[in-house]
Order: structure tokens, then C-alpha cells, then sequence
């Protein structure tokens, strides 16, 4: 018995012509053939529960044939569960995968697939048709707090208006059990840094620095068979005031202004511009110190302060350090904010100009077949590549690279025609080149070579490029890790990427996750 888990439209005719001697005409001989279509075929026959599906026998040749429906599932207009007509619909009723049958007795040798040359010596065709039938999408939710060391610690509770104390600035982790083969998954955490998580393919930690009462909402969806399950918890957490330190996690960019980002929120009336000082060193070597016109808190998360320059623009090329003199600033919950000297800012990640482009930057979409070892020879053929499940930065994908012992590793990026993909650049202009990692295994580096991942292109290659990243020994292991390096095109249009790898005088294979490539384009001063 042949199985048939998706079947193609396809139909194959043979047509043979006869010459009468006496008669000037043409007998046409049909041939038998087998093609069988389904009206769910492009999702592989999957429907929800008490859905249906058509089928139909559109084969050449048939002398009779009969289907037959599992248990749970029913024939319309057929009293039992076997029908003798050439389309049916049929519906299922119970969650799992169940078998359609048909027999099909033809008028002669049948040609049984589409791809079929030369007949088969025989009349009589099985077939079985999987059906999966997926069950309503159902979801449980689990959170845990996370201890200052990172750890796991209790469990919350899930229930409407439990209000789960977490004093401001802390974390919590959330999990996830959906059942009904969802594929789509989205947390939202009103008060919470993020306050939106989508795929995030495992747990997912979050911080709260609001103090106030927050809402969360959990959705799981699969587009086809529709379906989706959402659940909503009202008063989940509740922030209360902290006594600890204030501490900055970062300064970044918000725009073109400079943002302070503090660990809970800010008491706005206790700022001051003057408490605060700015300085810029430029690429040409020159040192300005840019007066402050106005100081705020962002009116979206209330443990940014927002600084804003008077007459003077800041740029990606430029280093900027900012200063806070300790004055009257106090969080909410009126503990003081320590000094503040000369933290450098790091600009936030601008528009990956790759999502406007059909490069799989995410490893979503592609197969590894799209990411060709490009026959540098040598050592360069010495790695393994698969699309991996197993983890993502984000989304549910990564690319998983092995350098085996003294191997290494080029590839490309190709459509399912072998063309290069590729993204536009311009001459000229500055470029942040990223991607993150996951590494598991550095192998044994013992003082030769370090292993490292690099991004060239072509045309115009830049053969000097840095390593991105240096797989040092001291390299982080799991964990993901973002490097990127500054690059410069030396044509403007559009360039394709080679993706190197190296393992020299390394006797045991590295072994890392990829995910998340991107090209930013940089402001630079004039």
C-alpha cells in the first residue's frame, strides 16, 4: 500500500494514435492513471477538529473504486463510511491523524504516479491519504521570580488580582505549554521591559521598573488551520517601591537625543540640566562640550531621563561620555541616584536595511540548501550547516555551524534558483556589519590561530575585514553574544554575502549558533 501524505495536482497523460489503413481517422487510447487531489494539500492535509476536507478521484482508466473513512470521521450524503463517488467531503471529528483509503480498480496496467514512464503490470491501486486533525489550541502559563544571581526561584501565582509583590527593578521568567500544534506565540507585560516578547522559542525573562499594578495577556495562534488561545490574567503583578541603589543600565540613544537608562523610574521634578555634562570627541580629534537645553523623563518609560543638546547633533562616529554630579535626582521611591562619570554612550542598533531585502537574516525562512559552500577548497569545505530549532535569539530558528578540527567554512546566500541574494550599500557611507551567536564548544585552542567568524561580500570584497566575532578562549559560552564590526563599500549597488569561517591548529571542532545578521547604515559627522 502506498502512504500519501501530500498530493500534488499534477496529471500525466500518455495519448496513443492508431492509423486505420481503410479509414482516415483516429482512435484515441486513454491511458490509466492514478491522480488523486485534495482540497487541503498545501498544509499537508491538516485541519481543525470538525473541519473537512474534499477528495477527489480524477485518475483515468476507472473501472470502480472505493473509499473508506476511519471511525469519527463521516461521508456527506453516505450513510456509512464508504463512498463508490469520485469527489466526497468529508468531516473529522476526533483530534489525531487518520488514514483515508482508497481502492481503485482500473481497465488495464496503471501508470500509479505522476512521475510514472512506463505502466506497472497490474490493475489495482491502494492509497492511503493521512488526515491530521488538530485539537483547539490551549495554553499554560507558568512564572517564576529570578533570584539577583540569576537563578530560579518561587513559583508566582497565575489567578486573576493576585497582585505577585516584585519589588522595582527585579525580574521574573515566564514559560509556556501550548497544546493544538500553535506556531505563533506573543506575550504582553503592561509595565514590564520588554513589554512585548514574540517567539521567543523558551523562557522568557522580564523586568519591572514601574511601581503600580500590571496586566498580562499571553496569545497562541497558528495561522492554518486557523485557530488561537488567549489568555489574560488582570493584576498579575504588583510593583512596590525598592530601598537598594539606583543604578544606570545603560546609556544609549533615543532618536537623536542622549538617554540615561536607570534601573526604576525617575522622579521628573527632581531633575536638573545643570547636574549633568556632556562630552563629545569626533573622528577628527576635537572635543566638544555641548550645553544641555532641556532634561525630561521619557514619557513612555518612566526610567529613562532624556538629555537633550543645545545647537549640536550627535553621531555615530563620534565617542560620548556623560556625567551626573549628584544633586536632588531621586527615583519614585525616593532613593537618591549616585554619581555618574564619563559613561560612554552606546547607540542603539538602527534599521537592519536587511529586512528590506529577501536575505533570510533570521534563518527563517531558508533551508540549509539556500546556504551553499561556495568550493573555496581546502580546508573551507571542512564544516557542517543546518537550520536548527534547537536555539534562536529570536524567532524559532538559527543557523548551526560546526568548524571541524583544522577546517573551516565559506558560504553563500542563494535563492531555489542559485541566484545571490543581496542588499543594496553605498559607497562612502559607514556600515555597522552585526550578527549574534551562541557558541557551545571553542574546541582546544592551544596558542595558534584563533578561530573566528568574518563577512565579506562581493562585489568589492574587503579582505581585511575583522573578525565578527573572535572566537578567543575566554569567549563567552552559552549565551548569546552580538558582534559587529564597522565597514566601508567601496562601489554603491548591490552586494552579496560570503560568510567565512576558521578552525586552524585546533584539534577539536567549534561549534556555535548564528542568527540575527544585520547591516546598519551609520550617521557620521559632516
Amino acid at each position: 500500500m502506498k502512504n500519501i501524505k501530500k498530493i500534488m495536482l499534477v496529471f500525466i497523460a500518455t495519448i496513443s494514435f492508431m492509423a486505420c489503413d481503410e479509414e482516415n481517422d483516429i482512435e484515441i487510447v486513454e491511458a490509466n492513471h492514478r491522480v488523486i487531489v485534495t482540497s487541503e494539500a498545501s498544509v499537508e492535509n491538516t485541519i481543525n477538529v470538525g473541519g473537512h476536507i474534499d477528495f477527489g478521484d480524477i485518475s483515468r482508466g476507472i473501472e470502480s473504486r472505493t473509499w473508506t473513512f476511519p471511525e469519527g470521521a463521516t461521508i456527506v450524503g453516505e450513510k456509512g463510511n464508504t463512498s463508490s463517488k469520485d469527489v466526497i467531503k468529508g468531516f473529522f471529528s476526533i483530534p489525531g491523524e487518520h488514514n483515508v483509503t482508497l481502492n481503485q480498480v482500473f481497465k488495464g496496467n496503471v501508470y500509479p504516479n505522476e512521475d510514472s514512464t512506463t505502466p506497472i503490470e497490474g490493475k489495482v491501486l491502494d492509497t492511503t491519504i493521512v488526515v491530521t486533525v488538530l485539537g483547539p489550541i490551549s495554553s499554560v502559563l507558568k512564572a517564576h521570580y529570578l533570584n539577583d544571581d540569576g537563578s530560579v526561584g518561587a513559583e508566582l501565582n497565575m489567578s486573576d488580582n493576585a497582585e505577585n509583590v516584585l519589588t522595582a527593578s527585579k525580574y521574573i521568567q515566564l514559560t509556556y505549554e501550548s497544546q493544538g500544534e500553535p506556531s505563533n506565540f506573543v506575550w504582553n507585560l503592561d509595565g514590564g521591559k520588554p513589554n512585548q516578547i514574540t517567539n521567543p522559542g523558551g523562557a522568557a525573562d522580564v523586568r519591572y521598573n514601574k511601581v503600580g499594578s500590571w496586566d498580562l495577556q499571553f496569545i497562541a495562534s497558528r495561522a492554518r488551520p486557523g485557530g488561537a488561545d488567549t489568555v489574560n490574567i488582570k493584576k498579575f503583578i504588583k510593583v512596590i517601591p525598592s530601598t537598594e541603589p539606583v543604578v544606570v543600565d545603560k546609556v544609549t540613544n533615543k532618536e537623536v537625543n542622549i538617554a540615561i537608562e536607570y534601573s526604576r523610574e525617575m522622579d521628573e521634578s527632581s531633575l536638573n540640566k545643570n547636574d549633568f555634562a556632556v562630552t563629545i570627541e569626533t573622528t577628527a580629534g576635537a572635543v566638544l562640550n555641548p550645553a544641555i537645553s532641556k532634561v525630561s523623563v521619557d514619557a513612555v518609560d518612566g526610567n529613562i531621563v532624556i538629555l537633550e543638546l543645545d545647537g549640536e547633533t550627535i553621531y555615530n562616529d563620534d565617542i560620548i561620555k556623560v556625567s551626573y554630579t549628584p544633586g536632588a535626582l531621586t527615583t519614585l521611591d525616593g532613593v537618591a541616584a549616585d554619581a555618574l562619570t564619563d559613561a560612554e554612550l552606546v547607540f542603539a542598533q538602527g534599521e537592519n536595511i536587511l529586512k528590506n531585502t529577501s536575505v533570510d537574516y533570521s534563518f527563517e525562512t531558508s533551508t540549509a540548501a539556500n546556504w551553499p559552500y561556495l568550493w573555496w577548497g581546502g580546508q573551507w569545505g571542512e564544516y557542517d550547516f543546518a537550520i536548527s530549532g534547537d536555539q534562536a535569539q529570536d524567532g524559532s530558528s538559527s543557523a548551526y555551524l560546526e568548524f571541524r578540527p583544522n577546517g573551516g567554512m565559506i558560504i553563500g546566500h542563494r535563492d531555489a534558483a542559485g541566484n545571490d541574494l543581496t542588499f543594496p550599500v553605498e559607497s562612502g557611507e559607514r556600515y555597522e556589519m552585526g550578527v549574534w551567536v551562541y557558541v557551545t564548544d571553542l574546541g582546544e585552542i592551544n596558542g595558534g590561530e584563533t578561530p573566528d567568524l568574518r563577512f565579506y561580500w562581493a562585489p568589492g570584497t574587503d579582505w581585511g575585514i575583522a573578525p565578527n566575532p573572535a572566537l578567543t578562549d575566554d569567549f563567552v559560552i552559552g549565551e548569546w553574544v552580538y558582534s559587529s564590526t564597522i565597514v566601508q563599500f567601496a562601489e554603491s549597488g548591490e552586494v552579496n554575502y560570503m560568510i567565512r569561517g576558521i578552525n586552524n591548529g585546533n584539534s577539536l571542532p567549534v561549534k556555535l549558533y548564528m542568527d540575527n545578521i544585520s547591516v546598519v547604515k551609520l550617521t557620521t559627522r559632516p
